[in-house]
């Protein structure tokens, strides 16, 4: 008979289930993938974490499109710096601010695509690909 008590502590009643996938971690993932998109301009995603990225996305670029100090601090407080083009060499905060924010100055929101693909061969998890429209 299992002990009554309280869920998801340690010693308490035992533990019948504990999440592995905290939002810290869903945060830095997160963060991984729009930076790549940055650099990229495309990433294939799952669909759910592809209209988490395309709102992030589109955020930064809206951030891009201010270019004021105060704009680039919030930008660079989301974006990786460990992420750098190739080649341009830049990282994808100078990335963000020098080519996506001039290329949409006169575009109202809606800079990103979510373009829905097949499923994926292990879990069969719904892919979409995550692109900068044109």
């Amino acid at each position: 008979m299992a002990t009554i008590g309280r869920k998801n502590v340690h010693g308490k009643g035992g533990v019948r289930f504990k999440a592995g996938y905290t939002s810290d971690k869903e945060k830095n993932m997160l963060r991984n993938v729009v930076s790549q998109l940055i650099i990229s301009g495309h990433v294939e995603v799952t669909f759910k974490v592809a209209k988490r990225v395309s709102q992030e996305a589109d955020r930064l670029v809206t951030y891009a499109k201010k270019g004021d100090l105060a704009s680039r601090r919030l930008a660079a407080s989301f974006v990786r710096p460990q992420f750098i083009d190739q080649k341009t060499g830049d990282d994808a905060l100078a990335k963000l601010f020098k080519v996506y924010g001039p290329k949409y100055q006169k575009r109202n929101g809606g800079y990103t695509s979510v373009i829905k693909t097949a499923n994926r061969r292990g879990d069969q998890a719904l892919m979409a690909i995550v692109s900068f429209v044109d």
